[in-house]
């Protein structure tokens, strides 16, 4: 992982500490201290990607090392999701706070907005970025909107389809970049375009794109602060996310959580 946080480049940008979870390193920030980071790698004219890590993420990433190693790449990985902040925390090593996707979503536009920079929606269905960078307009006054693309399913894997993904996005040549095609898809996208775009920030953020254009709404925030978000996504999905959440992600939660636990004693309680 790329720490552009001890360059010289910026003297005064804090080392950011960070916190093993599984099979991933998250990094303690709040929402703020992500979008301070960004503003300066801007104004220092140097890109990056943020992984928004959450169970599912970890759990595949314990899974397969090439995806570990795949989100080990981006400069920033924080903690999307409770049992990650928790696991944290019982372990003796805290993050400050749980950083989603769909939040940043919005904090990065309005960030974006207010230093007169460009943002380009990736991933959704047909019309479903197009809307979300509509409702990013409005709510960002200021905003550019550099464009917005839901590219056909399958596109990684059709020959030409993910260089037309590159084409679209590097010709609107956005300083922000929003992925939302689920992971390790969207992560695998950002790693193809940087290249093309090396100044540009993207973030991997999951279904905030449809979420953005109201396709479905988030918990109520209540919900949120105790971890039971992903139970108000599974009686709004429950076909396509009871296998992920039920049978996957929950088990391996317990486990992390206890394996968290099991280190901070073995540590000696500090």
């Amino acid at each position: 992982m790329v720490d552009h946080s001890s360059g010289a480049a910026d003297a005064a940008t804090p080392v950011v500490p960070r916190t093993r979870v599984g099979a991933v390193e998250v990094m303690a920030l709040t929402e703020t201290g992500v979008c301070d980071h960004v503003s300066r790698a801007w104004r220092q004219k140097t890109g990056g990607s943020i992984v928004t890590a959450n169970v599912d993420i970890v759990r595949a990433a314990g899974r397969d090392p090439a995806l570990a190693a795949l989100v080990a790449e981006a400069e920033l990985v924080v903690a999307d999701g409770m049992p990650v902040v928790w696991a944290a925390r019982l372990a003796g090593r805290p993050v400050p706070a749980r950083v989603t996707g769909a939040s940043l979503l919005f904090s990065l536009s309005e960030r974006a907005a207010r230093e007169g920079r460009s943002v380009f929606l990736l991933g959704g269905e047909p019309g479903v970025p197009d809307a979300a960078g509509r409702v990013l307009a409005e709510r960002c006054p200021g905003l550019r909107v550099a464009g917005a693309y839901a590219p056909p399913f399958g596109f990684d894997t059709a020959p030409g389809g993910m260089r037309e993904v590159v084409e679209q996005v590097a010709a609107a040549t956005p300083d922000l970049v929003l992925v939302g095609l689920g992971f390790p898809k969207q992560e695998r996208t950002i790693a193809a375009l940087r290249p093309h775009l090396p100044r540009a920030w993207y973030v991997g953020c999951g279904a905030a794109i449809p979420m953005a254009a109201g396709r479905f709404r988030r918990a109520p925030e209540g919900l949120q602060r105790i971890g039971g978000e992903w139970l108000f996504r599974l009686l709004l999905e429950p076909r396509r996310l009871a296998r992920r959440y039920l049978r996957e992600d929950a088990p391996f939660a317990l486990t992390l959580l206890a394996g968290a636990l099991r280190d901070r004693l073995r540590a000696g309680g500090r």
